[in-house]
């Protein structure tokens, strides 16, 4: 970093010769105190960006490095759809699957093969290839390994009976899902549950639902901590969405009509926990707020960045960035969800790859300085279509779309502000340093590239290089 030449206070006069003849001896205490008070300033600032670096690795290095093993952690889709006691026919979450089971209380499990390969394995032949084949020989020991993993109980605790159905295949925006139907008959409060699985589908069909539900969920739970469940419960005519974790196992659901506020609610929390593991929207934000807090001075040859000269600068950039980059991917989300615009999973994926690697290598190039922006808008369309394969994945009912879109993009919007809460300041107070411009900047920039080019090949041309 080149010193600038320092420029003396007006009215102050230098001469070389004359101050060196001056006596200094009245004005070294006067120094010699100014410095010793400066001191602790000095100190408690290299101690505010020592741990401002420290922070600041740690949550470049995260961004980094969790991503380095797929493009998000293994997730389930789990629905239940509590109907009337009177139904004949499969609910809508079934629908297409043959012989799908009937009843007060029946459930879909969508399971991606790669993780259940990887617990009980599939690939019989070991060439690296899941065929139909081999799915359809351990129908039985999936059915009996993920049932195994999760519990229902009604009204009183007592543990509800569950039978497997019918399994099928579908393709999600990760890969092959298993899709296990199974209904669940729960005992009424004064009954004892079924002594077979023949009487506990026929409990199904005749007993009323009971008023809540308490779920247990321990799916890949001792090989997959990253491992989440996506519950969609169907209950009253409405939909409500919750996650299960290691850190939420266990939880409890009533069945009665839940408002309107507590799906907006469930909606913006999915939002939040889907933009936070979709690492490559996280990436192309990092990418975007990088630079930030610096200003591009000069042209595309012979430019140079210069830090922000404030905070208030430093947020109005940032302030356009996510601004332009929400309203683009609300509109393509809105109109994937709503079903006007449709492309294929495998592009859009491949092109969120390719706009993140355009992102980061535009921080080293410089193309687009001024305008990021426009970056942003431009790509945060394509971000949207993969924002609506995620939505889509929770299965919404047709009344719950419009509060879905609100609160999912709500969600969104409040993680992305999160993130920007956690990665401004810190940026903020080592923008000066040669570890930001250097390490942080273009090193970080230059690493997510390169990441994001892994994931372009990888989805463009179906080949696995270090993605599970």
């Amino acid at each position: 970093m080149s010193r600038r030449p320092m420029h003396p206070a007006p009215g102050h006069i230098v001469d070389a010769v004359t101050s060196r003849s001056m006596p200094a001896a009245p004005d070294r205490p006067a120094t010699t105190t100014s410095r010793l008070d400066a001191a602790p300033a000095r100190l408690a600032q290299v101690v505010r960006r020592l741990w401002a670096a420290f922070a600041l690795t740690l949550v470049v290095g995260l961004g980094l490095a969790l991503p380095a093993s797929a493009h998000k952690p293994s997730d389930s889709y789990l629905a239940l759809v509590v109907t009337d006691t009177s139904q004949t026919a499969p609910p809508p979450a079934l629908a297409g699957v043959p012989g799908a089971p009937t009843g007060a209380i029946t459930g879909r499990w969508d399971i991606a093969l790669r993780d259940l390969d990887f617990a009980i394995g599939l690939d019989a032949d070991g060439n690296g290839e899941i065929t139909w084949g081999e799915v359809r020989t351990r129908y039985d020991a999936i059915a009996a390994y993920a049932l195994a993993r999760l519990s229902i109980a009604g009204d009183d605790g007592k543990a509800c009976a569950l039978t497997a159905g019918p399994q099928a295949i579908d393709n999600h925006s990760d890969g092959a899902y298993t899709v296990l139907t199974f209904s669940v008959a729960c005992p009424a409060a004064s009954a004892s549950a079924p002594a077979s699985a023949s009487a506990a589908t026929s409990t199904a069909s005749l007993s009323p639902p009971p008023a809540q539900l308490q779920i247990g969920y321990q799916l890949f739970a001792d090989i997959d901590p990253q491992h989440r469940g996506l519950l969609r419960l169907e209950a009253g005519g409405l939909s409500r969405t919750a996650i299960f974790s290691p850190e939420a196992a266990r939880q409890t659901f009533a069945l009665a009509a839940v408002s309107r506020w507590s799906q907006f609610v469930d909606y913006a929390r999915e939002g939040v926990w889907h933009i936070w593991i979709g690492f490559d929207h996280v990436l192309f934000l990092l990418s975007l707020l990088l630079p930030a807090v610096l200003v591009r001075v000069g042209g595309r040859k012979g430019g140079h960045w210069e830090p922000a000269g404030s905070m208030r600068e430093a947020a109005v950039d940032v302030l356009k960035i996510v601004t332009a980059f929400t309203l683009a991917h609300s509109i393509t989300l809105s109109l994937a969800t709503l079903g006007v615009v449709a492309l294929p999973t495998r592009w859009v994926e491949a092109s969120i790859a390719a706009s993140v690697v355009l992102a980061a290598l535009n921080n080293v190039f410089a193309v687009i300085g001024g305008r990021r922006w426009i970056v942003a808008f431009a790509f945060g369309l394509i971000h949207g279509f993969g924002f609506a394969s995620v939505l889509s994945d929770l299965g919404l009912a047709q009344g719950t779309l419009a509060l879905a879109l609100i609160g999912f993009n709500v969600g969104v919007e409040g993680g992305q502000l999160v993130i920007v809460a956690i990665f401004l300041p810190l940026a903020y107070e080592l923008r000066r340093s040669r570890f930001y411009t250097w390490g942080v900047f273009i090193g970080g920039s230059l690493l997510i590239a390169a990441l994001a080019g892994i994931w372009f090949v990888e989805r463009a041309f179906l080949l696995k290089l270090i993605s599970i």
